[in-house]
């Protein structure tokens, strides 16, 4: 693992758009409120608000790149990973910062509303599909459930930081960074997801460097880059 010994030159913003293809189910935390009401609930902001939390967001992309150097286990990741998403076995340092990314109210009111229709939304922001498990012997149903789902088409609005240093290595983790965003695209992201939740696509993807210079002078950063993924 590469010791941080270099000098900060800068970051990078990284932010778009992430598109649900299917319905998304992210767990949430159920309270005595729910008592006959949904089964499985989608995580919630303060004021009822599904969102993606960055922990979910970043361990997805983390687990892909592992997936291609066949890793199992993260204390064995490649010092790439590591240094680009923290080793706490070390200092806990990470070079990327993945944001909360929070669900576009006007666009989700402008877009879902009109296709699903606001009087058929189960929930303000989210549907319920009914779910069981099949028992093979009698071919009967059993142990029906509600779980909630963030509909297909519905957009949140993400950002992800990553910190540049004077070592050579930026260039290279953005790669990774960009490879593992679009594996995400052909995986999913939440619960569920061999049962086909949780497909998403990125859209509206810009990098952005700021450099140590231009925070001194309070001066905007640069695009680099402007990706289709």
């Amino acid at each position: 693992m590469t010791t941080q010994t270099s000098a900060l030159t800068g970051k990078v913003m990284i932010k778009g758009q992430i598109v649900t293809e299917t319905g998304l189910h992210i767990g949430g935390s159920k309270s005595a409120l729910d008592i006959g009401g949904i089964d499985l609930n989608v995580v919630k902001t303060a004021r009822k608000v599904p969102f993606i939390p960055g922990s979910s967001l970043k361990g997805k992309l983390r687990s892909l790149l592992a997936k291609i150097e066949g890793s199992l286990d993260v204390a064995k990741d490649s010092d790439t990973i590591k240094t680009i998403f923290g080793d706490n076995a070390i200092d806990g340092h990470t070079r990327l910062l993945v944001r909360d990314a929070f669900l576009n109210e006007t666009r989700f009111k402008d877009e879902i509303y009109d296709e699903f229709g606001e009087t058929n939304m189960e929930q303000e922001y989210s549907d319920v599909k009914w779910e069981n498990t099949i028992d093979r012997k009698t071919g009967t149903a059993q142990h029906p459930r509600q779980l909630e789902r963030v509909p297909i088409g519905t957009i949140f609005n993400f950002e992800m930081i990553y910190d540049a240093y004077d070592d050579g290595q930026k260039d290279a983790h953005l790669t990774k960074i960009i490879t593992a965003m679009r594996l995400l695209q052909n995986d999913y992201i939440g619960g569920n997801g061999s049962r086909g939740y949780g497909q998403i696509r990125f859209e509206e993807v810009t990098f952005t460097e700021k450099t140590i210079e231009n925070y001194e002078k309070d001066q905007p950063g640069t695009l680099i880059a402007n990706l289709t993924l």
